[in-house]
């Protein structure tokens, strides 16, 4: 058997034989603050977490530096995720997760959207290709600072020598829930987002990727946080590794990378 599968079939199990002789607190709550990116799967996994004998999960999103920042000053939370790895390893260093419990289990990737209704089908990656899609209109990218996709967005098109084209362009937005919403409505004429963003909006069409090679890879971390008390956050994460949970991050288009 292969080891993933082993990995797998062994969380499954562990989630099942807890279930089954009660040792789970079901009047228990646990707290898991998450990047916007991942609300909808995340949610889902809650939901079946909870319906397999897990206690009832409540969610925080916000960006994954955000989330740090407020967990160090105190805000209560059982499991932390990020979607960049550097902030997983400044909490490890702060001490605020439980450093044997971090896992990296999915990754993403960066796209160019527009409007469903443009007839552009496929663009290069050029500044003159760049140039006509834009047109008069606006260029949506998330915070250039507090979300990833904003970051690593901005230093993969700087890398490609697309920024200066872009930068008299830019819409800033919130994240990419926002900026996909632009852009499905036509008031943005091209935006950058994270593909499984991209992938849950029926009214917009990926029109490029960026390389993987022009950013830092984009993995979803997760780790029980130091405050976190019992087993439950870490039976969350073990959750994360079956089938059942992994079937539905696959769905939603993310990168399995625990195979």
């Amino acid at each position: 058997m292969k080891p993933y599968a082993l990995q797998n079939l062994l969380a499954a199990c562990f989630l099942t034989l807890l279930a089954s002789s009660n040792l789970l607190a079901n009047d228990e709550s646990l707290t898991v603050v998450a990047p916007v990116s991942l609300k909808q799967v995340i949610e889902e996994v809650g939901k079946t977490f909870n319906a397999h004998g897990g206690p009832l999960v409540k969610f925080s999103f916000t960006s994954s530096v955000m989330a740090a920042k407020q967990i160090e000053a105190g805000m209560p939370a059982d499991v932390y995720i990020s979607t960049d790895v550097k902030w997983m390893d400044y909490m490890a260093e702060k001490k605020l997760i439980q450093p044997e419990t971090k896992a990296g289990l999915f990754g993403n990737s960066l796209v160019l959207i527009v409007p469903g209704t443009s007839n552009l089908r496929e663009i290069t990656l050029t500044s003159e290709a760049i140039t006509n899609a834009i047109g008069e209109g606006k260029f949506t990218i998330s915070h250039l600072e507090n979300t990833t996709s904003g970051e690593y967005g901005k230093s993969a098109l700087k890398k490609l020598g697309l920024w200066d084209v872009i930068e008299p362009h830019i819409q800033i937005v919130k994240h990419d829930m926002a900026g996909t919403a632009f852009v499905s409505k036509g008031e943005v004429n091209l935006g950058l987002v994270f593909y499984t963003e991209a992938k849950s909006e029926t009214n917009v069409r990926i029109v490029a990727t960026l390389p993987e090679d022009s950013h830092l890879p984009i993995i979803y971390s997760f780790a029980a946080t130091s405050s976190s008390k019992g087993d439950n956050a870490k039976l969350f994460i073990e959750y994360l590794k079956t089938p059942s949970a992994i079937s539905i991050f696959e769905k939603a288009g993310f990168t399995i990378l625990s195979k």
